[in-house]
């Protein structure tokens, strides 16, 4: 849901992704675990989707107001805090929303390095710089 930000073409994509697991099984080298490479498939999958989305012009700037709802735990301002967060998150560029959200899902830096196809320092250089990003858009709104 967070990469795509559409609850029925996350459906889709989750769909998808196991069928191209299964269908792929064979392929699998074992060079990295298969939680790694099932997370590849799903990322690769997200990535064609938001692409195809650009092509037909749809914006992908909000995030899902009913992953808000499910939080009725939380009160109002805490809730507010984590839209304004999802909103700023929005407003990256792809491969960085992606690279937050899997960062923010407490997958290990090397793992994200390894899903991410890119090296480990580069992996944290762009998460210092997204969250530095993140903090200035914040900032600027006051509410943090």
């Amino acid at each position: 849901m967070g990469y795509i930000n559409n609850e029925e073409k996350a459906r889709d994509i989750t769909q998808e992704t196991f069928i191209a697991v299964w269908q792929n099984l064979d392929r699998f080298r074992g060079d990295a675990s298969i939680g790694t490479w099932i997370f590849k498939i799903a990322v690769n999958k997200c990535l064609q989707q938001l692409k195809s989305d650009k092509r037909q012009k749809e914006k992908l700037a909000n995030y899902p107001v009913g992953v808000l709802s499910e939080l009725s735990d939380m009160d109002l301002e805490v809730k507010e805090k984590r839209k304004l967060l999802y909103d700023c998150i929005a407003q990256l560029p792809e491969a960085d929303r992606l690279l937050i959200g899997l960062y923010l899902e407490d997958l290990p830096q090397d793992k994200i390095s390894e899903i991410m196809g890119i090296s480990h320092s580069n992996v944290r250089v762009k998460i210092h710089r997204i969250k530095s990003f993140l903090t200035e858009k914040v900032k600027k709104n006051g509410k943090f």
